[in-house]
């Protein structure tokens, strides 16, 4: 299944998943930008770490199923792992924080 658009592109489910993987991962900087904005100060919220592992997954998937490319693959593994990974971290420290009775500075 795919189809042609303004006789430039075509467009296939697996290019599909990239650009929504695109999108995603784009729209990460303004949930951020609107949570600085909101507490005027730089902050990053759970959204911005749960968007970047969404977003870097689909487009990995696009590289991995949908075109076969290294290059991208490559580009897309590092920052889900980096997502991840900081992801966990927070998740960690609010579960501590809140076992503590801490709230944050």
């Amino acid at each position: 299944m795919e189809f042609t658009l303004f006789s430039l592109v075509t467009i296939t489910p697996w290019k599909l998943v990239g650009y929504l993987g695109t999108f995603l991962f784009t729209a990460r900087w303004f949930v951020q930008m609107y949570a600085t904005r909101k507490l005027r100060r730089v902050h990053l919220p759970m959204a911005f770490w749960w968007l970047s592992i969404i977003g870097s997954l689909m487009t990995l998937s696009y590289f991995i199923w949908g075109k076969n490319d290294s290059v991208g693959i490559l580009q897309n593994a590092f920052p889900a792992f980096v997502a991840c990974y900081n992801l966990i971290v927070d998740l960690r420290h609010r579960r501590e924080r809140k076992a503590t009775g801490t709230t944050p500075a």
